[in-house]
């Protein structure tokens, strides 16, 4: 392990979920001189190692966390927050896809979209506030 993936290591396991962008700026606080292109190639490697993973959040740069997170994401499309749950909680639906079509889901790397509480609450009362102001009541 060189010092440079050793840094890299250590920004990941730092940060918990973060783009390559993020890691390499972490890096760069020790070390200015390693550069973007070696954080790509140590997060290759180091995933090839099964040190980290990483997963699509949503649209942009993959997020890399240590190979230790065995969770799925629960990203919000609206306010962009992203919450974690066990992975056993999709059991059941591996279980399904094994069996109709043959395929082993890999849970951990999984990012699901949605509504958190928030926005969900948010959305909720958003229609009751327009008849409010509208001074038509909600049916």
């Amino acid at each position: 392990m060189t010092p440079q993936r050793q840094l890299v290591l250590d920004a990941v396991s730092e940060l918990g979920h973060a783009t390559p962008e993020a890691i390499c700026a972490k890096v760069q606080e020790i070390a200015p001189a390693v550069n973007i292109t070696t954080v790509y190639r140590t997060l290759d490697l180091l995933e090839q190692l099964g040190i980290v993973r990483h997963t699509h959040l949503g649209h942009g740069a993959p997020t890399y966390a240590t190979g230790e997170h065995e969770h799925v994401h629960l990203v919000c499309h609206r306010c962009g927050t992203v919450d974690e749950v066990d992975a056993d909680l999709l059991d059941d639906l591996a279980g399904t896809l094994a069996r109709t079509a043959g395929f082993t889901l890999d849970p951990t790397h999984v990012a699901l979209s949605g509504l958190c509480s928030r926005c969900e609450s948010e959305s909720d009362a958003e229609p009751v506030a327009q008849a409010a102001a509208s001074g038509k009541e909600s049916v």
